[in-house]
């Protein structure tokens, strides 16, 4: 058993190849093998999002404050909201952030497959993501 007291891991700023705007990360869980979860509380700030992405074993998010945006290829985005849960299956293409005025924080929980929770492509383009 390990436990790992509030505050004992840092924060840590996402990559800014896979993300546009300001976004923190705090990790929940990245269990050894054989188990291959992987859970981080992420944090965006108004605007921010991820860069269009998909999940070899799919993903789950659950929001758990503020307001934001979950989009597909070719779609407009869906808002989601605090107590929202987003099931996006395996090999879908999406991205998901923050509103533009509001900030939006999620659990983000994946597999891993081979080592890999996530494969990266372009980021979100601003009409994308303003798309209605």
């Amino acid at each position: 058993m390990e436990i790992h007291p509030a505050g004992s891991r840092p924060t840590r700023r996402a990559n800014a190849d896979w993300f546009t705007g300001t976004v923190w990360q705090d990790p929940v869980i990245e269990a050894s093998e054989p188990a291959r979860v992987r859970a981080l509380r992420v944090a965006f700030e108004p605007g921010a999002r991820t860069a269009w992405h998909t999940h070899p074993l799919g993903q789950t998010l659950h929001v758990l404050s503020g307001c934001g945006l979950v989009g597909l290829r070719s779609e407009a985005p869906r808002v989601i909201r605090p107590g929202d849960t987003v099931w996006i299956p395996p090999g879908e293409e999406h991205w998901h952030g923050a509103g533009p005025e509001t900030a939006m924080e999620h659990l983000a929980i994946q597999e891993a497959l081979d080592g890999r929770v996530a494969d990266w492509l372009e980021k979100v383009s601003d009409a994308d993501y303003l798309r209605t």
